[in-house]
């Protein structure tokens, strides 16, 4: 008599990027052993692809594309680790007042959303006659910045906002990324005023991300604090 398959129960979450509503279920023992071997290796690179193969796994393809945003990645992970291990993580968290006090705290996973600013968009007008089309940091943006690592920080910023133009507008003339070369957006850039670079920088700083503010009590002063949580290292300790 063959032993009978195991059924795995599905979810349903909501893709930031597209609204579309997505199905997975709860990863397995074999792929979290693969998992916790890449958290124990330290190795920011590995313990991403894990990531990416559980998500792309247990989604059935739909969400951990290269392509796909980043803050998509993080979301669909939280959601599949809580239905997998527990919504409860456990977490330290560093008191602002003194930046030396750690404290335990509780988090629920069901709690966190990607927030999305109203006032965000993806078309950056630089001038009247200058406008970019962005699109948010994928996967492999990520992933092409962690093997980066001879490069200043400066130069990786730059690189990331490089990659995620889709396209520079000049009146009705338009310039696929795709189309320009290093050289020619280096140029481009540096011909820009500091209130226009303050406008790219500004994409970036109120794009969606997964986070979420939480009060913390330091023992040691008896100082309350609000602390905000973002990115998928944050919620994991």
């Amino acid at each position: 008599m063959a032993l009978p398959k195991i059924t795995t129960p599905t979810y349903m979450l909501v893709q930031p990027s597209t609204g579309e509503t997505v199905e997975y279920r709860p990863f397995l023992v074999g792929e979290e052993k693969v998992l916790l071997m890449a958290m124990e290796s330290e190795d920011e690179k590995q313990i991403y692809n894990a990531i990416i193969k559980l998500v792309l796994s247990c989604t059935n393809g739909k969400i951990g594309n290269i392509d796909d945003p980043m803050f998509d990645l993080e979301f669909a992970f939280l959601k599949i680790r809580g239905k997998s291990v527990s919504e409860s993580v456990e977490i330290e968290v560093l008191c602002p007042d003194d930046e030396t006090t750690r404290v335990p705290y509780t988090l629920n996973t069901d709690e966190i959303e990607v927030l999305i600013d109203d006032k965000h968009s993806t078309v950056i007008e630089l001038n009247d006659e200058f406008t970019l089309n962005m699109r948010y940091p994928s996967i492999k943006d990520t992933l092409d910045g962690l093997q980066g690592e001879k490069k200043g920080d400066v130069e990786k910023i730059f690189d990331l906002i490089k990659s995620c133009i889709s396209s520079i507008e000049h009146g009705e003339e338009v310039y696929n990324r795709v189309d320009l070369s290093n050289q020619e957006l280096d140029e481009f850039f540096d011909s820009m005023t500091q209130q226009m670079f303050e406008k790219t920088q500004e994409f970036f700083n109120s794009m969606p991300t997964l986070r979420k503010e939480i009060e913390v009590t330091n023992p040691n002063t008896n100082v309350k604090s609000t602390v905000a949580l973002e990115g998928l290292a944050d919620f994991l300790g």
